[in-house]
C-alpha cells in the first residue's frame, strides 16, 4: 500500500472543506453589506423626500355631520342603543 495516496486525498479533503467553509463565510459576509447597503440607501431616499401634506382641517359642520352619519350606522347595525344613540348626538350638537 503507498502511504503518499492517503495523506493526499486527505489533504486534498482538508483543502476542499477549507474552501468551502471560506466560500460560505463570504458569501454571508457578502449579503449582511448588500442588507446594510440597501437600508441605508432607503433611509436616504426617504430623508431626501418632502413631508407629507398636512391634513385639510374639516369645516365645522361637515365633521359634524360626519360623526352623526357614523353614529347612525352604528345605531343602524345595532351596535348603539336609541338612548346612546341619542346621548352622543346631543353632546356632538351642544360641542
Amino acid at each position: 500500500m503507498n502511504r503518499r495516496g492517503p495523506g493526499l486525498i486527505g489533504a486534498a479533503a482538508r483543502t476542499a472543506v477549507v474552501a468551502g467553509t471560506a466560500s460560505a463565510v463570504s458569501g454571508r459576509v457578502q449579503q449582511r453589506q448588500q442588507t446594510r447597503f440597501a437600508q441605508q440607501e432607503a433611509e436616504q431616499y426617504a430623508a431626501q423626500q418632502p413631508p407629507p401634506p398636512a391634513p385639510r382641517p374639516a369645516a365645522p359642520g361637515e365633521d359634524t355631520i360626519g360623526q352623526l352619519e357614523r353614529l347612525a350606522a352604528l345605531k343602524q347595525q345595532g351596535i348603539l342603543t336609541e338612548a346612546e344613540f341619542e346621548a352622543q348626538k346631543a353632546r356632538l350638537l351642544a360641542g
